[in-house]
């Protein structure tokens, strides 16, 4: 396939895109054309096939070939409406892989929705990957604060460390911030919170916040009067979790945060290596 044809039929797919509500979207009777189908009859076999494989593929076959329907003109100022459908790219990728590779716009449609879906699916992994980094450093501030706050009021580090145990034990049906560690395989040296997903450090920090927020609103003071405050956040927090079907204790280890963060500053390195050189 020569530059100038991957050019225009790069340019011909690009044209046909609809952008709703963020998500891109092709019309299938579109997509039919592109990929050279004289028939619908045909083009909707394709389709019935690629609907089988996103199901087999563990998705929802309604959530990415949407049903539609167009009206055609007819002539004589008739109209008739006609079967369609809106297509997501990985819809579209599906289609082009059930099709005949042969065809030059079939061969095109096949790598041109392959790449774009992993670029999609490599968007969300950094953007999830970030997400995880803010909650992680969200929760470090809000367990600065008690720290400070705790500390203000007659607690010492030791005492600090008890409380947070004591939190987790709360948040994680009975099992301690050791025990944890033992059923994740972390080592007892870092951080509980570098190894959880995300869900599970925002529902600490939270705990964590509401903590700091009785504290001042309060006065609490003392270990004691602390722990029951911290004990019944976390607590609260696991409820909520367990009527969504979330059980903290239950969910695996992630990757180490800190691995997470020198990757994130190791792309954006080569990022800025990447981008030309402006002067003003």
């Amino acid at each position: 396939m020569n530059k100038e044809l991957i050019v225009f039929l790069q340019k011909s797919f690009e044209e046909y895109v609809h952008l709703i509500e963020g998500i891109e979207l092709w019309h299938a009777r579109d997509l039919q054309k592109l990929l050279d189908y004289d028939k619908w009859e045909n083009f909707a076999h394709v389709i019935e096939k690629a609907k089988i494989a996103c199901r087999n593929s563990h998705q929802s076959a309604e959530d990415h070939f949407a049903e539609a329907r167009k009206m055609v003109q007819l002539g004589s100022s008739a109209e008739r409406e006609i079967e369609d459908f809106m297509l997501t790219r990985y819809a579209c990728y599906l289609i082009a892989q059930n099709s005949d590779p042969r065809k030059e716009q079939i061969a095109f449609a096949q790598s041109y929705f392959a790449v774009q879906t992993r670029k999609q699916e490599l968007i969300e992994q950094r953007i999830a990957l970030i997400e995880r980094l803010a909650a992680r450093q969200k929760l470090v501030a809000s367990e600065t604060e008690l720290s400070k706050l705790i500390y203000e009021r007659g607690v010492d580090e030791a005492g600090f460390s008890r409380i947070r145990s004591k939190g987790d034990e709360a948040l994680f049906g009975g099992l301690s911030t050791s025990q944890m560690k033992n059923k994740l395989k972390i080592p007892q040296k870092r951080p509980l919170a570098d190894f959880l997903p995300t869900i599970t450090i925002t529902a600490k920090n939270l705990a964590t916040e509401i903590t700091n927020f009785k504290v001042k609103k309060e006065d609490l003071q003392g270990e004691k009067n602390i722990t029951k405050q911290h004990v019944k956040n976390n607590f609260n927090i696991r409820n909520l979790l367990v009527k969504s079907g979330i059980k903290p204790e239950e969910l695996p280890a992630e990757e180490d945060v800190q691995k997470l963060r020198k990757t994130v500053k190791s792309e954006e390195k080569k990022i800025a290596k990447a981008l030309p050189k402006q002067s003003l």
